[in-house]
């Protein structure tokens, strides 16, 4: 089988990029809260609903709010977890809200709340998405999670479900609960965007091949797609004979060349096939 050549990238290169992602990243979320977010109510959880919340309730502008809570949290993360966030997290930290002062005199692109939260919830998300690609985030609420997490007991997951929840409950008292489900909406299109940009849309396809003509199929795709392949060892439940299985996976576009192959070697075969989000390693993304 040919080795498909991997690019290699240097260190430098590498952290200019992850920095480059913290920057652009923490930029698409500031201006996705200040057209699309702020201007309709919308308080979908983070430092950013408290932001919101205070602004409604004092005019206090929402930079000023995320600066304040956002270096405190860093600080108070680095010191109770006791380890190092990195230079680039602090980094997400004090840019986003300096973003979110620099643009807070843009146009809101909508004043429909619906559209304000699918596509600020879009807007986030994708943000987020980014700077996560660059090893970091924008600090806030995911820091007091932490913080809980550690003291409590509780997992962190129902950490962020509650200061989440907290948030968007009090988005309910100060303005109504309409703004508070559009908060929701927002929230659940966010981490579904954070999905997408993390996976991607190039979805491969994992394919367990259980046949006959094990030797023939094994090298067809070695030789004919130039995709590896893993002899598993198994058993038949029913005969209890060696029936070894083929796992191999492809790209979306190898998926009908494999199943040609498959059938015209041997047409009985047993083929499973799933989809796979993610596959790191040669041939595919690198890790």
């Amino acid at each position: 089988m040919r080795k498909r050549k991997e690019k290699t990238v240097s260190p430098a290169i590498e952290a200019a990029l992850e920095y480059g992602y913290v920057l652009a990243g923490a930029a698409i979320v500031a201006v996705a809260f200040n057209v699309f977010l702020l201007p309709n109510r919308i308080a979908s959880g983070g430092v950013s609903g408290i932001s919101t919340i205070m602004h409604a309730l004092f005019g206090i502008e929402p930079a000023y709010v995320q600066w304040a809570l956002n270096v405190p949290l860093f600080i108070a993360g680095v010191v109770l977890l006791g380890r190092q966030f990195g230079v680039k997290t602090f980094v997400g930290t004090v840019f986003l809200p300096l973003v979110v002062y620099l643009t807070k005199e843009m146009e809101p692109a909508t004043t429909n709340p619906l559209l304000g939260a699918i596509f600020g919830g879009i807007g986030v998300g994708l943000g987020l998405g980014i700077v996560f690609r660059g090893r970091a985030s924008t600090g806030g609420t995911d820091l007091a999670a932490q913080i809980i997490h550690k003291y409590t007991g509780l997992s962190l997951g129902m950490c962020v479900i509650l200061i989440d929840g907290l948030i968007v409950l009090t988005a309910a008292f100060v303005f109504d609960i309409e703004r508070a489900l559009y908060a929701l909406i927002a929230l659940y299109v966010t981490s579904k965007t954070i999905d997408l940009v993390q996976v991607g849309l190039g979805y491969s396809k994992i394919a367990l091949i259980i046949t006959n003509e094990e030797e023939k199929v094994r090298r067809a795709i070695l030789h004919e797609i130039d995709r590896g392949v893993t002899r598993l060892p198994a058993y038949g439940g029913y005969t209890e004979h060696e029936r070894p299985v083929l796992m191999c996976v492809v790209a979306q576009s190898e998926f009908t060349k494999l199943k040609q192959i498959v059938r015209t070697i041997d047409p009985t075969a047993f083929v499973v096939v799933a989809n796979a989000a993610e596959v790191l390693g040669e041939g595919f993304q690198r890790t």
